[in-house]
């Protein structure tokens, strides 16, 4: 197993987070390569553990921190770590060190550019991006949004933690029609499948609904709002787990709409 950067022949297995076997993965478009486009020359790094076969099976990404969760420079932000953990495709490589050998190598690389702290993003529950799996690698929860918790290893002493930008518009509703609002980034599969099959489900419903879209790669906008990625119908996100299938969204649009009438 080696840690490398990401070269070219990977670009797609790494657009499709290591799931590039998935049927689920089409539904995300291409909102990935367009904010790795994007991105790879304002600072985004991106590493993938290969296995001696050559086969990705763990990759971490990490952006200038103007650019995460707390839209303020001076740092990094690990956007992402993943180690594969299906049976399809390289199959499950969790829970064998790669993770440790993926954060370490970023570490690495971000105390050599003279980075000051590396941030981390995790939930309190146990489900991806496990808060405490940060913890047991050094990182201390410097702040919270409901189960989202904010984490940093500062390398250098006498630095102010940051905070996380919070929600702080909501969108509005429109008077006889469902009002739909969408925040893009780009960077998460899972964020973009939501998006895309709202996308497909609100062309049944066009002359009821209002759509507004808002690409939050733009820090301006992404500060006005303090909403990264996310669906709204009416006001409330349609969320909170793993990407609700196009039936679920189409099943929620629909019943706004119905009640129009």
């Amino acid at each position: 197993m080696k840690i490398m950067d990401l070269k070219t022949e990977y670009n797609n297995t790494y657009f499709n987070c290591l799931e590039d076997w998935s049927e689920e993965m089409k539904d995300a478009g291409n909102h990935k390569s367009l904010w790795y486009e994007k991105m790879k020359d304002k600072g985004l790094r991106v590493k993938l553990a290969v296995d001696d076969e050559g086969r990705a099976c763990g990759m971490i990404q990490y952006v200038p921190s103007e650019y995460s969760f707390i839209g303020k420079e001076g740092f990094y932000m690990i956007m992402c770590i993943w180690v594969h953990g299906y049976d399809e495709g390289v199959g499950n490589r969790q829970k064998k060190g790669i993770g440790t050998m993926l954060i370490e190598a970023a570490e690495k690389d971000c105390r050599e550019m003279g980075v000051k702290a590396l941030l981390a993003w995790g939930v309190s529950v146990p489900f991806f991006m496990k808060a405490s799996w940060f913890k047991k690698h050094g990182y201390r929860k410097i702040d919270k949004d409901s189960i989202r918790v904010l984490l940093w290893k500062p390398f250098v002493e006498g630095i102010e933690p940051p905070v996380l930008i919070k929600m702080r518009k909501k969108p509005e509703l429109v008077e006889g029609k469902v009002k739909i609002d969408a925040f893009v980034n780009g960077w998460c599969p899972a964020q973009n499948i939501v998006f895309e099959r709202t996308r497909k489900a609100v062309e049944e419903f066009k002359d009821s609904v209002i759509v507004e879209i808002y690409d939050t790669t733009d820090i301006d906008v992404y500060r006005e709002w303090g909403i990264l990625d996310g669906v709204y119908v009416d006001g409330k996100t349609i969320q909170k787990g793993p990407p609700p299938s196009y039936e679920k969204i189409h099943k929620i649009i629909k019943k706004k709409v119905e009640k129009l009438k």
